[in-house]
């Protein structure tokens, strides 16, 4: 299920750069003032948006994998700190362990690499003018749009943040297995709904989930139960068979197989995300607890009987996911380069 048909990347290229100058959709919650809004670099780089959305369409080209990893990249740093670009940091003055590095973010982070090359093609155009941060979110937003998403604008005049602490990711990023109480409480932290934790969570309709995170819902649930009882038979005999049990790779090369979070429509995004839920072929433990909770139940159900309100519903969250504590003014620095502070 989704919006829209089938058409190229190339189409929805041309469609999306031009609907984004055109359009008219409003930024959802914002700070006041002039340093954070629409259309930030329309006098100093008029070509920001441009730019990366042209690098994120030759990205996904090769890879249109890589659109879940750009949407992650969001997520993981706007909860860590507010949206300052600290994940894409290697090393900080301190010399301390960097969000990128923390167990929370796994190891398996992507789309750094796309981030580096927007940053240094902006740079030639308007040197030391658009902030790694901003360029974090216009990127989220482009694979957003490429892989389906409504077309929407983001306000900019973010800055970039001098800090980035492996031990503040911690409590911060939910992990595959926390309760619907966990993550609304996480949620509710950046000023963020129960509503909009469920819509966000939407985004598990495209990328994958390693085995590791969700194998013990096939293998070692519980002391009484072998089998996650919420999983699908059928779908659990498929997960099974492209994430062995861990002990029967004894002395074969391991890994950490990944499994598509859909598999009919892995690049996709669209709201079959809760059609699963509602068929109990959820990946994750925490995405098939917000079916049967009852403060959550009615929202997937809604989304997934609803597709182009959760694509709109979805674009709205997003954009106030990407204005969660967010340094504007004079507040951090606008990076040269994205991985280092200057």
């Amino acid at each position: 299920m989704g919006v829209g048909g089938h058409v190229s990347i190339s189409t929805i290229f041309v469609f999306v750069f031009f609907s984004i100058l055109l359009s008219s959709s409003e930024a959802a919650i914002k700070p006041d003032g002039n340093d954070f809004h629409v259309g930030f670099y329309r006098k100093t780089c008029h070509r920001a948006e441009e730019i990366v959305a042209d690098v994120v369409l030759r990205a996904m080209s090769r890879d249109p994998g890589i659109a879940a990893g750009l949407i992650r990249l969001l997520f993981h740093d706007c909860f860590v700190n507010g949206c300052d670009a600290s994940i894409l940091l290697d090393s900080t003055l301190s010399g301390a362990p960097v969000e990128k590095e923390s167990p929370a973010n796994g190891g398996t982070l992507r789309g750094l690499e796309v981030i580096d090359e927007i940053k240094a093609q902006v740079e030639q155009e308007c040197p030391g003018v658009v902030s790694c941060a901003d360029i974090l979110a216009f990127a989220s937003r482009d694979a957003a749009l490429l892989s389906g998403l409504s077309n929407h604008r983001v306000p900019a005049g973010r800055r970039d943040g001098l800090s980035s602490r492996a031990a503040d990711a911690l409590g911060n990023l939910p992990s595959p297995s926390s309760s619907i109480k966990e993550i609304a409480g996480v949620f509710a932290t950046k000023g963020l709904s129960l509503e909009e934790m469920v819509i966000l969570t939407g985004a598990h309709s495209i990328g994958v989930s390693h085995c590791s995170s969700f194998d013990y819902r096939l293998y070692n649930f519980s002391s009484t139960q072998r089998k996650d009882p919420d999983l699908d038979m059928l779908h659990a005999s498929y997960l099974s068979a492209n994430c062995p049990r861990p002990e029967s790779l004894l002395g074969k090369v391991k890994g950490n197989r990944a499994v598509n979070f859909d598999n009919l429509s892995p690049h996709r995004l669209d709201n079959a995300f809760y059609v699963h839920l509602l068929q109990g072929k959820a990946l994750l433990q925490s995405d098939q607890a917000m079916a049967n909770d009852p403060k959550t139940s009615r929202i997937v159900q809604r989304m997934a009987f609803h597709p182009i309100s959760w694509s709109r519903q979805f674009a709205k969250a997003m954009i106030r996911l990407g204005s969660v504590d967010v340094l504007t003014g004079t507040e951090g620095e606008i990076r040269k380069n994205c991985r280092s502070v200057n």
